[in-house]
């Protein structure tokens, strides 16, 4: 099965070479990526691949993702964070998770840095999306696009989309599995605000989410 990669992209000036991290990975076949650019400032032009498409969008993650699936020719979608690294063999695992009875998923998480502090974050991070089932978008979250067109798509929210899409698939008995293969992605929020304040931040900001807090206000305190 073919695989729509779709970024979404804000004031990203070093995507150029993001991509070329996809596109010289000699594992992915089948695919086409979707970048999603919310302020028009993300070039791509000094990649000559055929399969890459550009568009605009409003700002908003959400608004860009689901702008993203009105492009996608395949029936897999793939939502790739632009400083989220896919693992070798991503796609054929995306491909053979998808073959029976799941609809959606994502990988398990590791940081780009070999602190030990933030390696046990990451080892957290994916046993709690394990447990339950909720994973967040820097893990690459693939779903049918079937599924996720059912479900409504990404609710219009500034924070928490991610783990809203898996609440609707849950609320609908949809499976989801998480791979054991491991993305990278940046530790930069951790290395600016700091490990501390990072993780009581996230975990704060997920239990009032859980507890019924709307994300919109919630996102004035994720910076």
């Amino acid at each position: 099965m073919e695989i729509s990669i779709i970024i979404p992209v804000y004031k990203e000036k070093k995507i150029d070479l993001f991509l070329k991290t996809i596109v010289n990975n000699k594992t992915l076949q089948n695919y086409e990526i979707i970048v999603v650019d919310g302020d028009g400032t993300s070039g791509i032009d000094t990649i000559p691949v055929k399969n890459i498409t550009k568009i605009k969008s409003k700002k908003g993650r959400a608004k860009q993702m689901n702008e993203g699936v009105r492009y996608a020719n395949y029936d897999i979608l793939l939502f790739l964070h632009a400083d989220t690294v896919l693992p070798n063999f991503a796609l054929k695992s995306i491909n053979e998770a998808l073959r029976n009875d799941i609809n959606a998923g994502a990988f398990d998480l590791s940081f780009n840095t070999n602190r030990k502090s933030l390696k046990f974050i990451a080892f957290v991070a994916s046993f709690r999306s394990r447990l339950t089932r909720l994973p967040y978008g820097d893990q690459a979250i693939f779903i049918k696009k079937e599924t996720f067109n059912k479900i409504g798509g990404y609710e219009d929210i500034d924070l928490m989309e991610d783990i809203n899409l898996m609440q609707k698939l849950k609320k609908q008995n949809h499976k989801i599995k998480i791979l054991k293969q491991k993305v990278i992605t940046s530790s930069r929020k951790y290395e600016k605000n700091g490990l501390i304040y990072n993780t009581l931040r996230n975990l704060i900001l997920l239990s009032l989410y859980i507890l019924g807090v709307n994300p919109n206000k919630l996102a004035r305190f994720y910076t």
